[in-house]
């Protein structure tokens, strides 16, 4: 294959600058790229070749067509150092093995048990508010979602330890934050630093949680019916018939336990904060939910009519996808179009810089639920929306995602309302995720029509 005719993007005389750029602010940065250089960006961050894919049929090609072709990127190997060997991480024959098994916790009729799981704790959560209150709703939504995602996964109560498995984890995505974009990182990962002995210390944190409760479970040899049981007992039918052992389950079960909270907490933060700045879609919102539930619980059942409310849960998505931006790498040359992407070359595609294409969102940056009536959604092209990615790899919780999302939204704004403090900054912090980087202070308002 001929040589590499790299597209154009951000270039610097200075050694490192270009990377420079990129860790000070990577969505600036992402963003400028797509704008100045279109399409697709190439840049080098460090020895690094990276390109950035802005074209649909590029990003199928990527996702989907041609998936074989690629690996997860470098940061897959940095997050196994959390994870392990989960769906998240895993990859070839292992990774299909391990979805086989893990599919049936996400089969229709399992989740909708979840939904009172759901329910139930935004409900608590609710009737402990104040009105005229302060809250950081950022850290009311990762606490919430965690004692949902505990319960549902390992019948169990862990609110008790949310503070410290959240510290845990905010330490754990730092450190990777820090060397996903350093270059030989693998060597920093071998000296004693003060970084690797605070990762060390966070991963056992999290890891002591995770295997308490599976120790717990074997020694009972109760069937709780819920997710831990069912890796417990699952059996590889359509392979050799293994179950799994005490690591598989424990980076299974670690996996969706963290993915399973924090990004669905991430866009219930941004929902709410959007909602305040947009009073009009938040009395819409209202009248919804005072029209299909008159003042009771929702369930399972009332997701097609809450329609609205998927609507503002997708837009808000769509402006602060809390997966901002992932990564492939290729196993060989791979062309495209007039490029070539070498082999170990990464390609990043940025859901938050495609959902802010004029192309496909007019007036980007407005928050406007009516995108997602059904007939403007038939209309956009496939692939311009990823919140959850695409292709074989796609997110295996996503129906769970989007049930929790609403129920959560559902329950709670039928009752309350809230409002951004005066002065309080609004900034992202893209990590794993796209946090807000100064948490969400808002005052809680008892709803009254």
């Amino acid at each position: 294959m001929k040589a590499a005719l790299y597209p154009p993007g951000p270039k610097s005389n200075m050694p490192f600058e270009v990377l420079r750029a990129f860790r000070r602010d990577v969505i600036g940065f992402l963003k400028q790229a797509a704008d100045q250089y279109g399409d697709v960006a190439y840049f080098k961050a460090g020895p690094q070749k990276i390109f950035l894919l802005h074209h649909l049929d590029h990003i199928k090609d990527v996702l989907v067509t041609h998936h074989r072709r690629f690996s997860k990127s470098r940061g897959l190997q940095l997050a196994k150092r959390l994870l392990g060997e989960g769906l998240l991480t895993s990859e070839g024959g292992f990774h299909l093995r391990q979805r086989r098994l893990v599919q049936p916790a996400f089969h229709r009729q399992r989740i909708e048990t979840y939904g009172r799981v759901m329910v139930d704790y935004a409900a608590r959560m609710g009737e402990r508010w104040q009105d005229g209150e302060t809250k950081d709703v950022a850290h009311e939504m990762m606490q919430l979602t965690l004692a949902i995602v505990g319960k549902i996964l390992f019948d169990a109560e862990v609110e008790a330890e949310a503070d410290e498995i959240g510290k845990a984890l905010t330490t754990a995505m730092t450190l990777f934050m820090e060397r996903l974009t350093m270059p030989l990182a693998g060597l920093f990962d071998l000296l004693p630093l003060p970084s690797n002995f605070r990762f060390l210390k966070a991963k056992k944190r999290l890891d002591a949680t995770i295997y308490r409760m599976i120790n717990e479970r074997r020694a009972s040899g109760r069937d709780h019916g819920d997710f831990l049981s069912m890796l417990l007992l699952a059996q590889d039918l359509e392979g050799d018939g293994s179950r799994m052992t005490d690591l598989q389950v424990r980076d299974e079960a670690m996996t969706l336990f963290l993915a399973g909270h924090e990004t669905t907490a991430i866009a219930l933060t941004w929902t709410w904060y959007l909602l305040s700045q947009n009073p009009e879609a938040e009395t819409r919102l209202h009248a919804e939910l005072e029209k299909v539930l008159g003042g009771r619980l929702p369930t399972v059942a009332d997701l097609p009519q809450l329609q609205y409310t998927r609507m503002v849960l997708a837009e808000s998505m769509r402006l602060y996808p809390p997966a901002y931006v992932f990564g492939r790498q290729a196993l060989q040359d791979f062309p495209m179009g007039q490029y070539v992407v070498p082999a170990g070359g990464v390609i990043l595609i940025s859901p938050y810089v495609l959902h802010r294409d004029a192309r496909y969102y007019p007036q980007p940056e407005k928050f406007d639920p009516e995108r997602w009536r059904p007939e403007a959604e038939a209309r956009r092209p496939k692939f311009s929306y990823l919140p959850f990615g695409a292709g074989p790899r796609v997110c295996i919780g996503e129906s769970f995602a989007w049930m929790e999302g609403i129920l959560v939204l559902a329950t709670l704004a039928q009752r309350w309302q809230m409002r951004l403090m005066p002065e309080h900054p609004i900034a992202l912090q893209p990590m794993i995720t796209l946090r807000p980087r100064y948490g969400v202070q808002m005052m809680i308002h008892r709803w009254t029509t």
